[in-house]
């Protein structure tokens, strides 16, 4: 075989110019921010891609009928690929067209790993990683080496059998939501009947606080809001979400609704450009000037909306806005919540949040004046050491008000990757819910582990004690979206064998590297996979992906749900089902139609083709699934924000200029999740990735200057070179690229859902290297 190279014309990859890393202080080009979101560069994007040589190939993923590969907002499916859940055509956006673009790159050439080294491919950026290519052959990094080599597949299920026949404590998985809900389920029922709850998910570093604040008011843990409900709202209080570039979609939704007269109130301590204005292709007309989002932005201090739910519910019951009669009614520990509320002074809930009463006042005013309220949120909220505080926060101004139960009212968490819903709906979690382990210990025919697994951040605590000994990735990058890189390449290297299931290299493969073996296996994108699968969207509708083909035409790849099957089948054999059949997809659906609450359709969507909406999770009425059948008020106190000093950093007066911030770190308008598409974020004026955006104020009053270059100190790990960028920022916070800024932080947890604190990072910027 010969070596596959990029079409003529196709930019040329990081492995074909040597590896050699970019300047992190050389912008792609210079930045001059825009005063919309959106806009023309969005247009200018589609046509770049869709005209490149690539663009046919572009235009017929497109039109595929598979869910698209971005945000959990979800489009595509039987419809038609640019058609959602209520068959509106044109729905796609520029996130579907970078994640595209992205799987149908060629494929690595044959002899790539053999030329570059393991030293070398450590130094490639997020961009560079994921620029390589394809993974198109299976490959192997064996103890002491520091380069991969192709392994045959008897020779990975061997190493993969092995490796999993051992104590059932000491193996684990994690996911991300890239794959199937099929291959998901595969996953955790392989898992179980080993007898390991070690079920590790990306949303255990995301939206875990979502599902846990929602279950324990509510009893459920989902959207609560569907795309059609959501559209008789006339209100939204939108918290900690970058819209714009994570779900640009449901910007459209936003324009419509202000064209209907109702009032968005957006929160977030970065005033994003996109959330006050956004031109969207969808309203042509308006797409250059672009249309007012945010009736009100309010920028609290980061780690600091309860205080702002808190005061929001003051106001209400000040002026006798309180719906009594729908507590009564629908609710219980209602009474405890009005009084918390009642004894918490102003003073503590403005110096928390850090706005002013009038500002609050509004908020509640706006809340108090529209019919039906969708509050929404993203990681802005769940990525904070109270979060799940700040869940039951939003809920109780929600019930206060009587905006659950309703159309066009509701909770809705906005998830990130387009499965990740659905891999919890299917059980992967290492908090197993008593009716499906039911369910399953039938569907088995023994009994299952009780006892919690690992999650996220618990699997790489437990291998950084060396308690772990075999881990299969399906997908994800688990080093780096991990806070304290350094600890989490030390505790993967703890780990004696792991396996990645992946379309494409990232830095994981490079850093997150096993004690003995480390396994890449080449997997199928969605719209290649062979399989029929179904994936779930964050409002709970269920899309089919058609099968379909690979461009790489000489690959050797394989569906996860082929290998899990087969792995199953070697660790089980025949009992207590036949493991082999699971590589019928259509069989496993009707496995999860028996064992998962909601899903009883999918055993029919074979013959049907009829996508579906999950049973009991959009509430049009005030009952819920809860042992009395009303929501469970929590009670909320306010955080405490106090930062460190500068002598906490270890930084005396020889390192002046300094100053402490509140970081937040986030992702950029070209990036999602840990794989970055554009070095640059031209909408907050960033050039680079190695930039940290601070309020104007703050740094005059610190003595530095914008374009100044410092270093960012945390609490596990140190930036050099850092460009300061003004920006909308509030005072005493900041904002950093996730994943890079991760290197600065110790894991924070928030106890009762496992998901670190990476929006309040306490950080001290100074002036040059020490």
């Amino acid at each position: 075989m010969t070596d596959r190279t990029r079409p003529p014309g196709d930019a040329p990859s990081p492995a074909e110019t040597h590896l050699a890393p970019a300047n992190p202080g050389v912008a792609d080009e210079s930045i001059h921010a825009p005063t919309i979101g959106g806009g023309l560069p969005i247009i200018q994007y589609w046509a770049q891609k869709t005209l490149s040589p690539q663009g046919p190939q572009i235009w017929k993923t497109l039109l595929h009928k598979s869910a698209c590969l971005s945000c959990a907002w979800g489009t595509g499916g039987q419809n038609g690929g640019f058609t959602n859940e209520l068959e509106e055509p044109l729905q796609r956006c520029m996130k579907s067209v970078q994640a595209i673009s992205s799987e149908l790159q060629p494929g690595l050439g044959d002899h790539f790993f053999a030329r570059h080294s393991l030293s070398e491919l450590q130094q490639l950026t997020s961009r560079e990683a994921d620029r390589l290519g394809r993974l198109s052959f299976p490959v192997i990094r064996r103890a002491g080496s520091d380069h991969y080599e192709p392994i045959s597949w008897e020779e990975i299920y061997a190493l993969a059998t092995a490796a999993f026949t051992l104590p059932p404590e000491r193996v684990a998985s994690y996911s991300s939501g890239r794959s199937s809900n099929e291959a998901a389920y595969l996953l955790q029922l392989m898992m179980r009947a080993l007898g390991s709850n070690n079920l590790a998910d990306c949303s255990d570093l995301c939206h875990a606080p979502s599902t846990v604040g929602l279950n324990k008011v509510f009893g459920t843990g989902t959207s609560q809001v569907s795309l059609e409900s959501g559209r008789q709202a006339d209100g939204v209080v939108l918290v900690g979400s970058k819209g714009p570039a994570n779900h640009p979609r449901l910007m459209n939704e936003l324009i419509e609704l202000r064209d209907r007269g109702g009032k968005v109130i957006a929160i977030n301590p970065v005033k994003e450009v996109g959330l006050v204005k956004f031109g969207s292709p969808a309203h042509p007309l308006r797409l250059v000037q672009g249309e007012e989002i945010a009736s009100l932005f309010l920028q609290p201090i980061p780690g600091s909306d309860l205080a702002l739910f808190v005061g929001i519910q003051k106001v209400l019951l000040e002026r006798g806005w309180v719906r009594y009669d729908y507590l009564q009614a629908y609710t219980d520990n209602w009474q405890a919540v009005i009084d918390q509320v009642t004894a918490t002074d102003w003073e503590s809930i403005t110096a928390t949040c850090g706005l002013a009463l009038p500002d609050i006042v509004a908020a509640a005013e706006m809340i108090h004046s529209s019919q039906n309220v969708v509050f929404a949120w993203a990681m802005g909220i769940t990525h904070q050491a109270n979060s799940v505080d700040n869940i039951f926060s939003i809920a109780n101004t929600a019930l206060i008000t009587g905006n659950v139960g309703k159309p066009g009212a509701g909770l809705m968490p906005i998830r990130g990757h387009s499965n990740v819903q659905g891999f919890g709906s299917m059980g992967v979690t290492a908090h197993l819910k008593a009716t499906i382990r039911e369910a399953l210990e039938k569907l088995l025919g023994q009994s299952l582990k009780r006892e919690p697994g690992y999650d996220a951040r618990a699997l790489i605590e437990a291998a950084d004690r060396g308690l772990v000994d075999t881990l299969l990735c399906l997908g994800g990058n688990l080093y780096a979206a991990n806070p304290d890189l350094t600890q989490a390449k030390r505790a993967l290297g703890h780990i004696d064998t792991i396996i990645y299931l992946s379309t494409k290299p990232n830095q994981g493969h490079f850093h997150g590297l096993a004690r003995q073996n480390t396994i890449i296996v080449p997997v199928y994108a969605r719209f290649e996979n062979p399989h029929r699968t179904t994936v779930e969207s964050g409002n709970n509708f269920v899309r089919l992906n058609s099968p379909g083909k690979t461009h790489l035409t000489e690959a050797d790849l394989v569906s996860e749900i082929d290998f899990l099957a087969e792995l199953a089948h070697r660790l089980h054999g025949n009992q207590p089902i036949d493991w082999r059949r699971l590589h019928d997809t259509r069989y496993v659906r009707q496995l999860i139609a028996q064992t998962i609450p909601g899903y009883e359709k999918i055993g029919a969507i074979d013959d049907t083709n009829a996508e579906f909406t999950i049973g009991g999770r959009i509430l049009l009425a005030p009952t819920f699934p809860t042992p009395s059948g009303k929501a469970q008020m929590q009670l909320t106190p306010l955080p405490s924000l106090t930062l460190p000093t500068l002598e906490d950093f270890d930084l005396s007066a020889r390192h002046r200029p300094a100053l402490v911030l509140a970081l937040i770190t986030g992702r950029s308008y070209g990036q999602h999740n840990t794989v970055v598409y554009q070095e640059a974020d031209k909408y907050r004026g960033m050039p680079h990735r190695h930039c940290i955006l601070m309020n104007a104020g703050d740094a005059h009053q610190a003595g530095f200057a914008e374009h100044q270059r410092v270093s960012v100190r945390g609490d596990a790990g140190q930036l050099d070179g850092i460009e300061i960028i003004f920006g909308a920022v509030r005072s005493g916070a900041a904002l950093m690229f996730y994943p890079e800024a991760n290197v600065l932080m110790k894991a924070r947890i928030e106890p009762r859902s496992g998901t670190p604190a990476y929006k309040r990072v306490p950080v001290a910027v100074f002036a040059g290297a020490v």
